[in-house]
């Protein structure tokens, strides 16, 4: 399928007339983060299997569906549920969640997810502010023909991460329960886990929380101008810090484990945006 400005339009189009209102921030929750949803008020919920040239969520502890409503007397709109390469889409398509919500009309990306702590001073529980990213694997939701409507072909991604956005976020973490840090979040295609010796290899270059998500709507955003702040929730200590296997139920259970204090902490992040 080719992916044109009204593929993307006909998804907005489709939910706007389902809301109504034009939502001033958009939030795409990680892996066991759902809980988050239940802040919304006054919800409108729209599954992904009904939203036109959307695409499927896969993956566990991801609902699937999109919800419109208000946190914190903002009008928001709720990703609960994510794409992955590792299912099987390719990058291009892992373009449309973003294209479509800048098309709804926010002006503040927040995304979220869980992430394997490479930085050895990080305790899993602990929250990444993300400062930047490193992806060294081939292929970009940009790749192909460029969609003039959003953004320039060659783009700047010096500051993607908005730095008055994580400046907020850490000022506010100053007063959660929580422990944050500011580092840099490096790409994995997944599924497999990493290995001891890759991150080794991660840590050496720089990255201090791996994950298999989040870039590439990164990436859409820096190509369409939306200001983004990414949390990264650490879940688990990366392969080899720890003599144990690394596995999914470990995950969702410190994303669990923390729920209350961190969806504390994202509302009063929304009503300061």
């Amino acid at each position: 399928m080719t992916y044109t400005y009204e593929t993307y339009k006909a998804a907005a189009d489709f939910l706007l007339e389902k809301f109504g209102d034009c939502p001033e921030i958009g939030i795409i929750l990680g892996s066991g983060l759902g809980h988050f949803a239940s802040q919304v008020e006054d919800p409108v919920t729209v599954p992904y299997g009904e939203i036109p040239n959307f695409l499927r969520s896969t993956a566990q502890g991801h609902a699937g569906e999109m919800i419109f409503g208000t946190v914190a007397g903002k009008k928001v709109v709720c990703m609960s549920g994510r794409f992955h390469y590792y299912e099987g889409y390719t990058f291009e398509q892992l373009s449309i969640p973003v294209r479509v919500l800048k098309l709804l009309g926010i002006r503040t990306l927040l995304l979220t997810n869980a992430a394997g702590a490479v930085n050895t001073a990080y305790r899993p529980g602990d929250i990444m502010v993300v400062s930047d990213h490193i992806k060294l694997t081939l292929g970009s939701p940009m790749r192909g023909a460029n969609v003039e409507e959003f953004g320039p072909r060659f783009f700047d991604m010096g500051s993607t991460y908005t730095p008055e956005l994580r400046r907020l976020a850490l000022a506010l973490g100053e007063k959660s329960p929580l422990t944050f840090h500011q580092g840099v979040y490096w790409f994995a295609s997944g599924p497999q886990y990493e290995t001891p010796a890759e991150i080794r290899a991660i840590r050496a270059l720089g990255g201090d929380a791996v994950g298999m998500s989040t870039v590439t709507e990164a990436l859409t955003a820096a190509h369409c101008g939306l200001p983004l702040l990414a949390l990264s929730v650490m879940t688990n200590m990366a392969a080899g810090v720890l003599p144990q296997p690394l596995t999914s139920e470990e995950v969702i259970e410190t994303a669990r484990a923390i729920e209350g204090p961190f969806t504390d902490y994202v509302r009063e992040l929304i009503a300061n945006l």
